[in-house]
């Protein structure tokens, strides 16, 4: 057993250390500081270049392998294999977004080859409602719309291509995810504690609130943007199988993914289907009540109102205001993942500056730092 005096001795020794100035240092020390610090930098930076492109899918792994892990959980109890367990949660997740894949796969190449076989029939349709638009009624349309309909003909034979692209070019990406997320099924505790342990007690009420507020925004950032895009997609399908809009099901799955991506959205599906209704259905009732429900419950109400409010609820960090902000400028600065990146940086921020602004935390500094060992979590209210 160590010797009480002796591990007494070296807790003073490590905190006289670490309340160190940077005057009471020696030569050596401050070269050995300096050293280790522009390694650290360089090494940083070259890991950062290295895993540039898998740094998102790193992201996600992590994200949803912490949400999953209760499934997770479940599993471990029924199958008792750790490894068991995360395959079929991770299996749980792919599985339905091939069947998705592969479905939508088939009725996109379907409705390609049809494009192929009635080119004639589409470009006259297509020519005959230009001309009964205002201006161009007398305008000769026929050939820009046959080289368009050609120019989408040709889609058939380029989806084998297409698809094998995308593989080659997400391969990496998702084997980096899927291994991540096994990783954190398995290893969760272990990781928390590794980071826990290189946290100094003097930070532990910065990072209990940096911990917190991460995972209070993502829960509701994931949450809300789940729910609402489900919402959207359903309201189109309902909308396609209303007004006998063809491929309703491959659509709505449509709506469903782009959504997620900036600019784009479901309007990138109901615009287009309205045109549709105009020329091929001979429909514009059908087309402006396609619009209108779109424009309004999906875009203005859904994606403005009512996700940042739900994300917001169900975070209790951020108010509705900041985190409008943060999935806006999010989605608009950093891609997709900025949907989780906004409203992390902000709840970042947010904790970050009610630590620094606790009172006790002021009053703890003014009295000489943590020299004597006291955790700021202990006094914070």
């Amino acid at each position: 057993m160590a010797d009480p005096i002796s591990v007494l001795s070296e807790r003073r020794r490590l905190e006289r250390r670490t309340n160190a100035r940077v005057a009471d240092l020696t030569l050596p020390e401050l070269r050995r500081m300096m050293i280790t610090t522009t390694l650290f930098v360089i090494v940083l930076v070259l890991f950062l270049w290295m895993v540039r492109n898998v740094i998102i899918a790193t992201i996600l792994g992590i994200i949803v392998a912490t949400f999953m892990r209760p499934v997770y959980l479940w599993l471990l109890r029924h199958v008792r294999s750790p490894s068991l367990a995360a395959a079929v949660a991770l299996l749980a997740l792919i599985a339905p977004m091939l069947a998705l894949a592969i479905y939508s796969y088939s009725e996109i190449a379907d409705v390609a080859a049809y494009v192929d076989v009635h080119q004639d029939e589409i470009v006259r349709k297509i020519d005959e409602a230009l001309h009964q638009l205002p201006f161009l009624g007398s305008a000769n349309t026929a050939e820009t719309v046959r080289r368009w309909v050609l120019v989408a003909s040709n889609y058939g034979s380029s989806i084998v291509g297409g698809v094998r692209s995308a593989i080659k070019s997400v391969s990496v990406a998702g084997t980096i995810f899927l291994f991540t997320a096994f990783y954190v099924f398995i290893d969760a505790e272990k990781i928390l504690a590794y980071i826990r342990g290189k946290v100094p007690p003097r930070y532990g009420h910065l990072a209990q609130a940096l911990q917190s507020n991460v995972h209070g925004v993502l829960y509701g950032a994931i949450y809300s943007t789940f729910l609402t895009q489900t919402i959207k997609s359903m309201i189109i399908l309902l909308m396609n199988l209303a007004f006998g809009v063809p491929l309703a099901g491959v659509l709505a799955i449509l709506s469903f993914i782009i959504g997620f991506f900036p600019v784009v959205g479901s309007w990138s599906v109901y615009v287009p289907v309205a045109g549709w209704l105009v020329v091929f259905d001979n429909s514009p009732g059908k087309a402006i009540a396609m619009v209108l429900i779109g424009f309004v419950v999906n875009t203005l109400y859904i994606s403005t109102f009512l996700r940042p409010k739900i994300a917001a609820e169900r975070s209790k960090v951020l108010n509705f205001y900041w985190m409008l902000v943060g999935l806006v400028t999010g989605v608009y600065t950093f891609g997709l993942v900025g949907i989780l990146l906004g409203p992390m940086l902000i709840g970042l921020l947010k904790a970050i500056l009610d630590t620094i602004t606790s009172e006790p935390v002021w009053r703890l500094t003014e009295n000489g730092g943590d020299a004597g060992g006291t955790n700021a979590s202990q006094v914070m209210p």
